[in-house]
């Protein structure tokens, strides 16, 4: 692409690369200069104006956006997402559905590194996403880029992305009371407000003694009926065998692994039973403030396999905004 500025008399057919203000309004940048355009900026005055003009090896900045958006979601339908039309060298990928954004990470990586006009920028992988939400934005930076470069970024882009939508739409929370006492108002409010924008439906309130044996009752008679069990005590989960993964392998069920990298969130247990995933909230869990158990919830509510290994490496980024209401703050300087 050749760019700089030119007298009038030799513009014609270039894109205009700064948009000029005219007596009235303006002629924005990325107008294709033909003959009326070039008739309204001599009435005004213009002599000379910067353009960038297209050579035979490239590919203009919408088309080049478009066919990259096709190559990194060739099949948007089936994987949960809208391409929006191309726009000043702009396409917008949106999700249709609620759920969490599957980036491959090392395809975008590898988009990115072909050129230095060829981007695509995106959501975290497994982020959480609403309806028409955006989840990714391919842009052409200067109204073109070369054939070769977008070939490139297209074959190393193939299929780098989609949206795992929700799929374990009912859940129940049971949280454990200690001494006889109901602090159970302030989680279940906080809990129904995650499920409720994961569009998943919520059982009754559900409040059973701080006791394994109580625990374990709880959770047998829940798990034909739900496709979660999400698990809040009254007393923090201290160790791999307190109350609540004690009561999980009671019942008949596995714990799978206990703590996690993230602050808030470090409590955190996850297990099954039979072939439903139980989750251990951490107390941060009644705050709806963002918190490890969210990441994980979200995803196994997606069915996206969580294995020890990718909790465990959730560290890097895990350090999150304290709630006011930690009992004990973690800065004690």
């Amino acid at each position: 692409m050749k760019f700089g500025a030119v007298p009038l008399d030799e513009a014609e057919g270039a894109i205009l690369a700064h948009s000029v203000a005219l007596p009235k309004g303006r002629l924005r940048k990325g107008v294709v200069l033909d003959t009326a355009a070039l008739a309204t900026l001599t009435a005004a005055g213009v002599h000379r104006v910067t353009v960038a003009r297209m050579e035979a090896d490239d590919v203009h900045e919408d088309r080049a956006a478009e066919r990259l958006a096709r190559a990194l979601v060739p099949d948007p339908d089936a994987v949960n997402l809208r391409l929006a039309p191309a726009s000043t060298g702009r396409v917008n990928i949106y999700a249709t559905k609620i759920g969490v954004a599957q980036i491959d990470a090392s395809k975008i990586n590898a988009v990115n590194a072909v050129h230095p006009m060829v981007t695509v920028a995106t959501v975290p992988e497994w982020h959480r996403m609403a309806t028409r939400g955006m989840v990714a934005t391919v842009k052409i930076i200067s109204y073109a880029a070369p054939e070769a470069a977008v070939a490139e970024a297209c074959s190393a882009g193939q299929d780098a992305m989609g949206l795992r939508p929700v799929t374990r739409t009912s859940a129940l929370l049971i949280q454990t009371s200690v001494g006889g006492h109901d602090d159970s108002a302030k989680g279940q409010r906080a809990m129904a407000q995650r499920f409720d924008r994961m569009g998943v439906s919520v059982g009754p309130k559900t409040v059973v003694p701080h006791d394994t044996d109580a625990l374990r009752t709880a959770l047998e008679a829940s798990v034909p009926d739900y496709d979660i069990l999400c698990v809040l005590t009254g007393s923090a989960t201290s160790d791999l065998y307190d109350v609540a993964p004690e009561a999980v392998r009671a019942a008949g069920g596995d714990v799978v692994h206990y703590g996690m990298p993230v602050d808030p969130g470090n409590l955190l247990f996850w297990g099954h039973l039979a072939d439903k995933p139980v989750i251990g909230l951490p107390g941060c869990a009644k705050s709806p403030a963002l918190n490890g158990a969210d990441w994980v919830l979200e995803r196994l509510l997606c069915d996206v396999p969580v294995r020890p290994r990718d909790i465990m490496g959730m560290g890097v980024g895990g350090l999150l905004k304290e709630p006011p209401s930690r009992p004990v703050p973690r800065d004690t300087a």
